[in-house]
């Protein structure tokens, strides 16, 4: 199944990769907050929301959120208040404690990035669309859509890994010059803020 089509999903899932997003900065705020550990826990769960929406789009059940225009609302605004949440949680943080870096050692915290990171990209509706309407082209007309569809998925999964684990790496090497509170509590309002700025833009965004 390696073939052209392949070739060129892989250059163009590359681009989209490095384009900076939502899921961009909940791994920033991960491994700025919690530690590099924590981080490379929100970039799997992230990636892996990929195989959810490359599943759904392979059964067809992508469709909904085309075809209606109640169950993309619904989930449009599903994910647009868990990013303001998510937002919120980290101003909050930022005003109650200069100290937020010690939080990385609380082991629940780390887990849970895991999960943070999965439901902010399965509650895109926008990463759906595209999954639907971007997979088929490169699937051919003999090929077995689902096995393919993984295999695409796959190789978004891994170029995500790699590109968002930089990313982590970086933040957590940086973190110990970050650990002035003032400086602390400055970072993790902007990325608050700019996690809220996301969630009003998909509450706002149109199919």
């Amino acid at each position: 199944m390696l073939d052209a089509r392949v070739l060129a999903f892989t250059g163009i899932a590359a681009l989209i990769t490095l384009t900076p997003g939502a899921d961009t900065m909940l791994v920033v705020r991960s491994a700025l907050v919690r530690g590099r550990r924590a981080g490379m826990l929100t970039v799997l769960g992230v990636c892996a929301g990929l195989f959810v929406h490359a599943t759904l789009s392979a059964l067809g059940l992508s469709v909904i959120l085309v075809r209606s225009a109640r169950a993309f609302e619904i989930v449009k605004l599903a994910g647009a208040a868990y990013l303001v949440f998510l937002g919120l949680q980290a101003i909050w943080s930022a005003a109650r404690s200069g100290a937020v870096i010690a939080q990385a050692a609380e082991p629940i915290g780390a887990h849970r990035a895991f999960v943070e990171g999965m439901l902010n990209n399965v509650l895109n509706p926008k990463v759906a669309i595209f999954y639907l309407a971007f997979l088929p082209q490169f699937i051919g007309p003999g090929d077995p859509v689902l096995a393919k569809s993984i295999l695409l998925a796959g190789i978004h999964f891994t170029e995500g890994v790699i590109w968002l684990s930089l990313v982590t790496l970086f933040v957590a090497r940086i973190r110990g010059v970050l650990a002035d509170p003032k400086v602390n509590r400055a970072l993790e309002s902007a990325t608050g803020l700019l996690l809220i700025g996301f969630g009003v833009r998909l509450a706002t965004a149109r199919r």
